[in-house]
């Protein structure tokens, strides 16, 4: 994809295409699916607002994997980490890369936010997006014999990390988890009157990889379009650490979880609604549990 002069067209067509896979990259760098997300969020629009007075640019796709990159870096410092990216490195002979590229493209995110940044990104890049040595190093402004030992680095560390106990899964609190019950038993029912009644006068609506939305009398709209539905069943869980309501099909008898809602709540009213229903590709790096 070398095209200098690629029309705006393509280019949002490139963004909705490589939104999956800087979701899995930003969310193996801040360490959180949904805050991925909102990582991704921000970085395509950087791009879409800095593409029309851009140079030709020659590979769109990397310059779009460089501004995530950045944003990934920003959200890390924002929250007073640390970041390092000029390490000194040495060339190393790795002999064991295809067995511990394995593990790392397994590693969870809270095992690979245990990495120093400069691994995780090359962990990221290479061994769970497939990019090449050099790409990488492109990308992140280091030589290949530094992106090259980054990597032998990072796999060797989670190699380790692999031998660790699994932590013991979050539970919710009785209080929360009755919260999360009544909302879904009234979503099940279909009773969407007594959901929008929950909903604060400035409440707002994430639909990632959507829109977004302000105000009761817009959002109440939201359980219009379910009331339209049959499919879809809330029941209260757990993602990633936060009480969240896993959506199912009532017809799919695996009963696999498709997608997750999350609320905010303030006074007993509902302040935000995060629905992923429009971004499918946030379960490949979420960790869930019914509750």
């Amino acid at each position: 994809m070398a095209d200098g002069n690629l029309a705006p067209e393509a280019f949002s067509q490139l963004m909705a295409d490589l939104r999956p896979s800087l979701h899995r990259y930003c969310a193996r760098m801040v360490g959180s699916a949904f805050d991925g997300e909102d990582v991704v969020q921000e970085a395509l629009a950087k791009a879409a607002a800095a593409f029309p007075a851009a140079e030709p640019i020659e590979h769109p796709d990397r310059w779009l994997f460089r501004i995530a990159h950045n944003a990934a870096l920003d959200a890390l410092r924002g929250r007073k980490r640390q970041v390092v990216l000029d390490e000194t490195f040495t060339e190393i002979v790795d002999p064991a890369a295809a067995a511990d590229a394995r593990v790392a493209a397994t590693a969870s995110l809270a095992v690979l936010l245990r990495l120093p940044v400069a691994q995780r990104s090359c962990v990221a890049l290479i061994d769970v997006l497939g990019h090449s040595l050099d790409e990488t190093a492109q990308l992140l402004d280091l030589t290949p014999p530094a992106a090259k030992a980054a990597l032998h680095r990072g796999r060797a560390r989670l190699k380790d990390l692999a031998q660790e106990p699994d932590a013991a899964p979050p539970r919710l609190d009785a209080a929360e988890r009755e919260r999360l019950r009544a909302y879904a038993d009234r979503f099940n029912a279909r009773d969407f009157d007594a959901l929008r009644a929950l909903l604060s006068e400035d409440v707002r609506l994430d639909l990632a990889n959507r829109r977004r939305i302000e105000g009761r009398r817009d959002v109440s709209v939201y359980f219009t379009h379910y009331a339209s539905t049959s499919g879809w069943r809330f029941e209260a869980g757990v993602a990633e650490g936060r009480a969240a309501l896993l959506v199912s099909d009532p017809a799919d008898p695996t009963a696999a979880v498709r997608y997750v809602v999350l609320l905010d709540w303030k006074d007993g009213e509902i302040a935000a609604i995060h629905d992923y229903f429009y971004a499918p590709y946030l379960m490949e790096s979420l960790t869930i549990a019914r509750d």
